[in-house]
């Protein structure tokens, strides 16, 4: 079996250390998935969410000279997120659409102003404090 950079994948978990897990993606082909591309979000202990035998979705990102492969469970799940987008573009009734980056700033705003808001209240009072008031 020829494997390419790209190729998406379902494998089994034969092995996990501290640094990532060992997947056998076919007969004699096995890889493994680095701690930093099991999930987008950070990654203390691979058992957190890996075990062994488990099955497992991955993407070929690198295969050195001797022919190992380095593996991705976090590009594999992008992709899949990405192609789903893709096949439904129009949202289904009820279906929040994510806000547009105008909503996501006016947010961030509103926020950032009631924290400074908050900010200069709480420095007055200690201010005041200090003076003897």
């Amino acid at each position: 079996m020829d494997l390419e950079i790209g190729e998406i994948l379902a494998g089994k978990v034969t092995g996990i250390t501290k640094f990532g897990a060992f997947v056998t993606v076919a007969p004699g082909k096995s890889g493994l998935v680095h701690i930093s591309e099991i999930t987008s979000t950070y990654v203390n202990d691979v058992r957190d969410h890996l075990t062994e035998g488990q099955e497992v979705t991955v993407k070929i990102i690198g295969v050195d000279p001797s022919g190992r492969l380095t593996l991705s469970i976090k590009a594999a799940a992008a992709m899949a997120q990405d192609t789903a987008r893709r096949r439904s573009p129009q949202r289904q009734a009820g279906e929040a659409s994510e806000p547009s980056f105008e909503d996501k700033l006016k947010r961030f705003m509103q926020d950032a102003d009631s924290k400074i808001s908050g900010l200069k209240q709480h420095s007055d009072k200690k201010g005041a404090r200090r003076r003897g008031r």
